[in-house]
């Protein structure tokens, strides 16, 4: 059984400068969203699959505190130690999680993903995470979608003023003030996305996040 690495005390107690950083800063990101897409995303009369891609993270706090304040939400973190860091992080800022990746706990952390569902939770999830490569679509997603029935939203967006991390995903940090095209696709379920199998379906939503997240240079 793989261990769940978790930090407290002072760790968790330094994260939070950083946590009030990170909120002040998403305050000032405007979001350009068309009422077709603002429609999508404050609909939530049903616990929703929310997919990104990993480099878009930055942003998912202030989404989900936007659109769907009233639904609350849990993301899929790592189960090691810098895992812990972010899970730590992302409850400092209002986000539960479930500790598993695709390598780690993979079906330990399917089983309470569903149940995150179950009990009335989004979950959000990033097909290429935790550690690429990058825009590698992943099917863990889509056996969640196919296991719980839940519909599926994709969310992602052009930033067209930005820094990116020389890291993996070229992670983007949006500059403060700045305007971020906001672009949805959604599927009321996994029977939606008319799929012969999970690798189809797993593909076809690649193709589908991809149309929606354009890079600086697309």
């Amino acid at each position: 059984m793989k261990t769940i690495h978790e930090i407290s005390g002072w760790r968790r107690l330094a994260l939070w400068p950083l946590s009030l950083l990170v909120r002040l800063w998403c305050a000032t990101i405007r979001f350009d969203v068309s009422p077709e897409d603002r429609e999508i995303i404050i609909r939530k009369d049903v616990p929703t699959i929310i997919i990104l891609w990993h480099n878009r993270l930055f942003l998912a706090a202030s989404v989900f505190r936007r659109f769907r304040k009233h639904r609350p939400v849990c993301g899929l973190i790592s189960a090691s130690k810098d895992g812990a860091w972010l899970a730590a992080f992302f409850s400092l800022m209002g986000l539960g999680a479930v500790r598993g990746s695709t390598s780690q706990r993979s079906l330990g952390a399917t089983r309470e993903l569903i149940k995150a569902l179950e009990a009335g939770n989004d979950i959000g999830l990033t097909p290429d995470g935790p550690r690429g490569p990058l825009y590698d679509f992943k099917q863990g997603a889509v056996r969640v979608a196919k296991q719980s029935g839940a519909p599926i939203l994709l969310a992602s967006g052009r930033m067209r003023h930005a820094w990116r991390v020389n890291s993996w995903d070229r992670f983007y940090l949006p500059v403060p003030f700045s305007t971020v095209e906001m672009k949805l696709r959604y599927f009321s379920s996994y029977q939606a996305l008319e799929a012969d199998s999970v690798e189809e379906a797993a593909q076809f939503l690649h193709r589908e996040l991809m149309k929606i997240s354009p890079d600086p240079e697309d």
